[in-house]
């Protein structure tokens, strides 16, 4: 069995939106860490990581807590593209994404406490970018929307749009693989709702068709 109480050491209102769909009451502890990557390091890694770096901040302050975390990293042929600085650093990430290929890499991480255990799982999505105009990128920026996004984007921006499509867990470029999270509190004897997938396909308004291949893998 896991604890009651569950802490989501995250922020972001897209993770707390993602989470509430496991019918499970989570707190919101944001926690504060160095995100740089490190010299060498891989994209992948580096979103393993920082996940379980967020972990272990928040146990500091809620040792008894099932601790949830995620962080996201988008891979442009092995460049990662953090939270953009300024306008600027934004306007070129949507450029140098723009019509072209890229991954995001979202690692989940969650840590039981009785157990003295943390698991962490990497879901890795290929996201095609479409061909948007200079002018889009202006009006995107100026919504102010891409300023705490990784590579400077929301996938789900309801304007912007700027994926043409997405191949592998459309949540996790959102920020949050929600089925992987499931699979992993599941390993804990926790029973995910069994219409988790439809919950999820319907926030997003994105039919999915590798919910299976996940949730079914050991």
């Amino acid at each position: 069995m896991i604890p009651e109480r569950w802490v989501l050491a995250s922020a972001s209102p897209r993770r707390r939106a993602l989470i509430a769909l496991l019918g499970h009451p989570v707190e919101v502890l944001p926690v504060e860490i160095d995100e740089s990557p490190r010299p060498g390091e891989g994209p992948p890694a580096c979103a393993a990581r920082l996940a379980r770096a967020k972990v272990e901040a928040a146990r500091l302050q809620a040792p008894e807590a099932l601790i949830l975390a995620a962080d996201t990293v988008v891979d442009l042929e092995g460049q990662i593209l953090g939270k953009p600085a300024d306008a600027e650093e934004a306007r070129a990430m949507l450029r140098a994404l723009r019509g072209r290929t890229h991954q995001v890499h979202t690692a989940v991480a969650v840590h039981h406490p009785l157990r003295g255990e943390t698991w962490v799982e990497v879901a890795t999505t290929q996201v095609i970018m479409r061909s948007y105009a200079d002018e889009e990128i202006e009006a995107y920026l100026a919504t102010g929307d891409p300023f705490d996004k990784a590579g400077a984007y929301a996938v789900q921006h309801p304007t912007f749009r700027p994926a043409a499509a997405v191949v592998g867990c459309y949540a996790a470029v959102v920020g949050l693989p929600l089925c992987h999270l499931a699979r992993i509190l599941r390993r804990w004897g926790w029973a995910p709702p069994a219409d988790l997938p439809d919950r999820c396909q319907a926030a997003l308004a994105h039919r999915c068709s590798v919910y299976p291949e996940i949730l079914n893998a050991r």
